[in-house]
């Protein structure tokens, strides 16, 4: 039998890890999962994110580096020449037949 799995929104993922976060020391991160419902090691992640992406994190889209952005962007230019190209293969190929 499968297991459903819980979805979170983004404010209370943000929540959980301030809370984690503000609590310095007085409670552990063990029992605030406990507290909230939640497995520990999904709060870890959580709190990974959030120190690697800010607030972004849970926000929808993460934010890429330059690098990223550029290859994404030269996969989708290549994607349009190579359509292009196909095109007009294809049409060459049409107008050659009729002579």
């Amino acid at each position: 039998m499968k297991k459903k799995r819980n979805r979170y929104d983004g404010e209370f993922k943000l929540n959980s890890v301030k809370l984690v976060l503000t609590s310095k020391g007085e409670r552990t991160m063990k029992a605030i999962a406990e507290d909230l419902g939640i497995n520990y090691w999904v709060l870890v992640q959580w709190k990974k994110e959030y120190e690697e992406f800010g607030e972004a994190a849970f926000l929808g889209k993460k934010p890429v580096s330059g690098e990223q952005d550029e290859l994404r962007k030269l996969k989708k230019e290549l994607e349009t020449v190579k359509m292009e190209r196909d095109i007009l293969k294809k049409a060459m190929a049409i107008f050659s037949k009729d002579e």
